[in-house]
């Protein structure tokens, strides 16, 4: 079947039930995007941002790639922070990790898996660098468990740096940058209490002036 046929099934059954609720809810849509959030998360599958937070469709501005990485010579994810920021004038950009993760897994061992290697030295820079606090775990997955959360705490530094977010800054704009964990086998989101709200909270040598 080369047309998914099932899919488009699907489609229409869960349009008809939005608007048996909401008559209105795909015109009003179409008018406008007004998102407040802006959700950086991983590919995963098992890891889909409007339905954990309980949001529907134009409530959040959604970017995902492998390990929700934000890395400064990525276009796509800067043009995607630009444009939150900039155009859609978001409140708040949500970091957003998770447990298990594949990406995370993989940076931790010294196998070739392909192109996605040049990807994960992203991700073995924050193991490195939290090498020693990562090693004082003697368990496994307590060390997995540390990088995935280690891994957040850094994108949203990485988030902070970004011009786009410290000019939005310094013109007056209120703008918080948050860093959460979801636990796949709970469905439950847990705070990293790594909320940045201004210029003055990142390292010295990061701040533009």
């Amino acid at each position: 079947m080369k047309v998914l046929r099932h899919f488009f099934d699907d489609n229409r059954k869960w349009a008809d039930n939005v608007k048996k609720s909401d008559p209105d809810f795909f015109l009003k849509l179409s008018k406008q995007q007004t998102p407040e959030y802006l959700w950086i998360g991983c590919s995963d599958s098992r890891v889909p941002a409007n339905q954990l937070v309980g949001k529907l469709p134009g409530e959040l501005f959604v970017h995902r790639n492998i390990a929700n990485v934000v890395v400064h010579s990525d276009l796509n994810c800067l043009s995607v922070i630009q444009f939150a920021v900039e155009v859609l004038k978001v409140k708040h950009i949500i970091v957003c990790g998770h447990y298990g993760c594949g990406g995370i897994q993989a940076s931790m061992d010294n196998q070739e898996h392909g192109l996605i290697d040049n990807w994960l030295r992203h991700i073995k820079d924050v193991y490195h660098y939290h090498r020693t606090r990562i090693n004082s775990f003697e368990n496994d997955e307590d060390k997995f468990n540390l990088l995935c959360e280690l891994n957040v705490v850094e994108q949203v530094s990485n988030v902070c740096h970004t011009t786009i977010v410290q000019n939005a800054w310094k013109s007056g704009y209120e703008l918080a940058v948050h860093g959460w964990i979801y636990a796949i086998e709970t469905g439950l989101l847990k705070d990293l209490n790594a909320c940045i709200t201004n210029r003055d909270e990142i390292s010295k040598v990061h701040q533009i002036e």
